[in-house]
């Protein structure tokens, strides 16, 4: 039986650096409407297709749209990378209906791996990637330089809590290296000690797994 809210129901971590915007929003866009929960990271290193000077253009006048009215209506004009991609994804569902909105909120963006994030295998959009899907020799420019650019304050926060955490992650692989290590060779020193005790328990019937 499917699930309340959509099709399938699992979690989705995905890492947007080098992907394209509107590919990788798509590809969002049906995975959250069909009932999975998306988490995407490295907002900020998404690419858009396009040279920067051409997309910044753009960008700014998106930003001259507002209601004569009373601008406080909208549009709303967000510079944050996870905010712009968030757009991008909402203008490919119903964000009106209450699906699309149910859709949006299994949702989330970030410009980094947070700290709870950070053991998560994460995977790419092959059919997104700029690599697979930009002709060679094609411009392109990166969010989160163009978020910079209108008006976002947070890119050297980001830079460095992402240097912070790969150092982090780099010292940690290698005190699991050292102690897959030391485990290896005690695993050595007592096999022959304990080769004895274990066939008893083979001869009796027991599965005895192998020390490595």
């Amino acid at each position: 039986m499917a699930p309340k809210h959509g099709l399938f129901n699992k979690r989705i971590y995905i890492d947007a650096k080098e992907h394209l915007l509107g590919k990788l929003a798509s590809y969002v866009a049906k995975a959250i409407l069909q009932g999975n929960k998306v988490v995407v990271f490295n907002c900020d290193k998404i690419n858009i297709a396009g040279s920067f000077y051409r997309n910044k253009i753009k960008y700014l006048s998106f930003l001259r749209k507002r209601c004569n009215v009373n601008p406080a209506r909208g549009p709303f004009h967000h510079r944050a990378p996870r905010c712009i991609f968030r757009r991008t994804v909402r203008g490919m569902i119903p964000h009106k209906t209450t699906r699309g909105q149910q859709a949006l909120r299994r949702m989330k963006a970030y410009e980094d791996i947070p700290a709870r994030y950070t053991s998560q295998k994460t995977m790419v959009v092959p059919l997104a990637m700029r690599m697979l899907s930009l002709q060679r020799g094609r411009k392109y420019c990166d969010v989160g330089r163009l978020s910079h650019e209108v008006g976002w304050k947070y890119q050297h926060v980001v830079k460095d809590y992402e240097a912070r955490r790969v150092e982090r992650e780099a010292k940690r692989a290698q005190r699991l290296k050292i102690r897959h290590k030391l485990t290896r060779e005690a695993n050595k020193k007592v096999k022959k000690a304990v080769e004895p005790y274990n066939q008893v328990l083979r001869d009796s019937g027991y599965y005895v797994p192998a020390l490595v």
